[in-house]
């Protein structure tokens, strides 16, 4: 349980609760209930709570780099009192324990580690390593590096991933550097690999995401978090200016991302140059708008229930992806399986991700915050 400092920035809390309810409410709920809707146009608005194929981007492709943005945009706040801390041993240690407990809570997640079966371990696969790597990638810079070489070393990162994905290979599924690299690293430790009735494994044909150079431009999704959250931080010029120049950076990100999708395409599931800046342009258009119409306007009483989720976001994300509430939902309310019928399991889902809310109101309720 951590004390809640007063002046905590709410749009924070807010925005990164928004991205949680989509994650562990909204989707599943509207996906399920659109699989036994036969509307036409509900299939469009499916089509964007999906993630893109290969190239292109939707908006169900922003999840992901909105929580790895919002764990940097709190790190100027959190990593003010250390800078000046002459115990940085004690420091890299809260570090080093932050990054390795992330890195667990993925393999609990989606690492496979609870099925105790190494033939389906792997190693790197989820969204909290993302955080973790781009977490430690942002601490270091953040502990050791003036504002200026902070932005020097994140477009060295950019450099850094591109010339091989360049240079070394191409962009189609099979064929680009990332893929490779996993491939060779990871082995039978990488998500999607298969085993056969004769002791053999390979590689899964449709699994094509990327972690290990992909961590690279993970580094620079929560670097581009922590220059927001340094903007606000300083707050020069008043709130509005504030969120003003969060607008500018954002479609500033958006254009360069356009220049450079013309050369590297935007492929979230390689984390590609593009489609960092693509996602990163749109987390500071959504912090600019969350930060102007919540700290600057006031404007929280309607919004407030989503620091639910955002001031539990870790607990949230594990519990949504790992415990299944659905058997409690089963338990007591079989008897209405005869009258829902086919939108039986639409219930069923509903009232998963409805427990899953009591839990963390209640949490919230009692002023229990879970942080790592």
């Amino acid at each position: 349980m951590e004390h809640i400092p007063a002046n905590r920035l709410a749009s924070l809390d807010i925005l990164r609760g928004f991205d949680l309810f989509l994650l562990v409410f909204f989707q599943p709920v509207l996906v399920v209930l659109g699989h036994h809707l036969n509307l036409p146009w509900f299939k469009e608005v499916l089509w964007q709570f999906d993630h893109e194929v290969w190239v292109g981007f939707r908006f169900w492709d922003l999840v992901m780099p909105l929580f790895l943005f919002m764990t940097g945009v709190s790190m100027p706040f959190s990593f003010a009192k250390f800078r000046d801390n002459s115990d940085k041993g004690r420091v890299y240690r809260k570090i080093l324990k932050r990054f390795l407990l992330l890195f667990i809570f993925g393999m609990i997640v989606q690492g496979n580690l609870l099925g105790l079966n190494p033939q389906h371990l792997y190693l790197y696969s989820n969204t909290l390593q993302a955080i973790a790597t781009g977490y430690l990638i942002a601490a270091i810079l953040l502990l050791n590096c003036s504002f200026r070489l902070q932005i020097f070393i994140t477009i060295l990162l950019f450099l850094t991933y591109w010339i091989p994905m360049t240079f070394l290979g191409d962009f189609t599924p099979d064929g680009n550097f990332a893929e490779k690299l996993d491939c060779r690293v990871l082995g039978r430790f990488r998500d999607g690999t298969s085993w056969n009735a004769d002791g053999s494994w390979s590689f899964s044909p449709s699994y094509h995401y990327t972690w290990i150079w992909s961590s690279l431009t993970f580094g620079v999704t929560v670097m581009l978090g922590t220059f927001a959250g340094k903007m606000m931080k300083d707050g020069k010029g008043g709130k509005r200016k504030v969120a003003i120049r969060l607008f500018i950076v954002g479609l500033a990100l958006l254009a360069l991302a356009g220049v450079w999708s013309l050369q590297m395409p935007v492929i979230k599931r390689l984390w590609t140059c593009s489609m960092t800046l693509l996602s990163g342009g749109y987390c500071f258009l959504l912090m600019g708008l969350f930060y102007y119409w919540i700290d600057y306007k006031g404007n929280t009483l309607e919004l407030n229930w989503l620091k639910i989720y955002g001031m539990n976001s870790i607990t949230a994300y594990v519990l949504g992806e790992v415990i299944n509430f659905r058997s409690i939902v089963a338990s007591v309310s079989y008897g209405l399986e005869p009258y829902l019928g086919k939108y039986y399991s639409v219930w069923l889902t509903f009232g998963n991700y409805l427990i899953l809310f009591f839990i963390l109101r209640t949490m919230y309720k009692k002023r229990i915050f879970l942080r790592i």
